[in-house]
């Protein structure tokens, strides 16, 4: 006869299995098949910081600067960016101007975009001195790299990662900046800059042609498409920082298969994979609806991604995608939804 304390470890265990499976059953509908990862979908990819509002300043037209208090801030390299979480919900992208050294605080800068989808109406009207606001990061795809010299092309708005890179070059450094915008009175922090022998201020157009680069120079660019896809064209080899999507063709109409809640749908040439995803699953989460906060990253299973983000890495790009930008290069396309 097996003994009581046996008996009762396998029934203890037994009974610890069936919660578990019970569990795991209730949180995928279709499990065991297929027995699958946790999905990703809505999941931050930074740990988020709750950080004091300490100043808000006006530094051009339509330009307000807010500095953000906190303790032991990680810290950040030229080119970086934070996503801040605005009062409503949205995640917006802003590029870090203050120094890279202070743990204490972060800066960043926003221009008003009257026409624009409300983040920058948002930060401009809403937020204020004391309040406190959610950041994720800080993050770089824009990083300085190592070169015998370097040539720096800003735009208004545009010189916020630029300025950070200009402070961080040490002495004797090779380097010039071309800074541009509609009028003196909308470019954010000219009187710092325009006292550098190195910067030129171009107000209007720019004269690309008579830009001079050196063989060996990095060429960084940020500002509006216009003047991107310009510096583009004369200069290949240019590092872009965007925070709207290339522009790219709509795609043909594809198959959509949801495994997880064992839907399929079709997703038309002129809509997004995450508009005909939130038809049938609304309460999917999403936020920048431009590819860059990551917000609705989605597990991929099968099928090939066409991939118009601005975020994910290669690595991340094989397994995954995120649906507010991208498509698919197949005719069918498997989502661990």
């Amino acid at each position: 006869m097996p003994r009581p304390l046996t008996v009762a470890v396998v029934a203890g265990a037994a009974f610890l299995t069936r919660r578990a499976m019970r569990r795991r059953i209730q949180a995928s509908p279709l499990w065991p098949m297929p027995a699958l990862e946790e999905p990703i979908s809505g999941r931050p990819r930074s740990r988020a910081l709750r950080l004091l509002v300490a100043s808000r300043e006006e530094v051009a037209d339509g330009v307000v600067q807010l500095r953000l208090e906190g303790r032991d801030l990680p810290r950040w390299e030229p080119g970086a960016h934070l996503d801040l979480v605005l009062p409503s919900g949205l995640v917006r992208q802003y590029s870090l101007c203050g120094d890279p050294s202070d743990t204490s605080s972060y800066t960043v800068a926003t221009r008003l975009v009257a026409d624009g989808r409300g983040g920058s109406r948002e930060v401009h009207d809403q937020i204020a001195e004391g309040m406190e606001l959610e950041v994720r990061g800080p993050r770089n795809r824009f990083p300085l790299v190592d070169a015998e010299s370097y040539v720096f092309v800003a735009g208004g708005i545009g010189i916020t990662p630029i300025l950070s890179m200009v402070r961080s070059l040490p002495d004797g450094a090779r380097w010039r900046l071309l800074y541009c915008g509609r009028s003196r009175e909308s470019m954010p922090f000219l009187k710092e800059l325009e006292a550098l022998e190195q910067v030129t201020v171009a107000v209007g157009a720019p004269e690309l042609g008579a830009l001079d680069v050196p063989e060996g120079a990095a060429v960084y660019c940020c500002g509006p498409e216009g003047l991107m896809a310009a510096v583009e064209e004369r200069f290949p080899q240019v590092h872009l920082e965007r925070f709207t999507p290339r522009a790219t063709a709509p795609g043909a109409a594809f198959e959509l298969e949801l495994r997880r809640s064992g839907r399929t749908l079709t997703v038309p040439a002129d809509s997004s994979v995450l508009a005909a995803v939130r038809k049938e699953l609304p309460d999917t989460l999403y936020s920048c609806e431009q590819g860059f906060c990551g917000t609705c990253q989605q597990r991929v299973l099968e099928g090939e991604v066409d991939h118009r983000d601005e975020l994910l890495t290669d690595a991340e790009r094989a397994d995954s995608m995120l649906i507010c930008v991208s498509r698919a290069r197949s005719e069918r396309i498997v989502l661990d939804m």
